[in-house]
């Protein structure tokens, strides 16, 4: 029995696979899975870069809070108005300090991951999220 060609039998598979990766491809995260000493150096990178918005965070605090017992000595008694300073004058700087500090961190963090996970693709539109946001 002779078969018809527009009864041509389809073969279904699955998806497509990916294609494997040589052997010899260089992953950041099993660097620091194994605890080398590029992923050594790689987690040192982070936690260098969040200590820095750390004591940025520690220094402007210093220049905020330091010169306050200072100023209310200055003051005379009979017109210390301390909750007009620390409620108006402290309050929002601090807020705005919190803010830019986990920003900060989120960003820092956000870096490493991409780094880790060797994301190229997203790098454009993550720099226009980040300025988008900073305005």
């Amino acid at each position: 029995m002779p078969q018809d060609p527009a009864e041509r039998r389809v073969v279904v598979t699955g998806p497509p696979r990916r294609a494997r990766r040589a052997s010899g491809y260089y992953r950041p995260r099993t660097e620091i899975d194994e605890q080398t000493t590029l992923g050594h150096t790689y987690v040192r990178s982070l936690m260098r870069t969040q200590l820095r918005a750390a004591l940025t965070v520690v220094a402007v605090l210093v220049l905020l809070v330091g010169p306050l017992p200072l100023l209310f000595a200055a003051m005379p008694d009979a017109r210390r108005p301390e909750w007009a300073v620390l409620g108006f004058g402290l309050y929002a700087p601090l807020v705005l300090l919190a803010r830019w500090y986990v920003r900060r961190a989120e960003h820092n963090e956000r870096d490493f991951v991409r780094l880790v996970e060797d994301r190229v693709e997203d790098r454009a539109t993550d720099r226009a999220t980040d300025r988008a946001e900073d305005r």
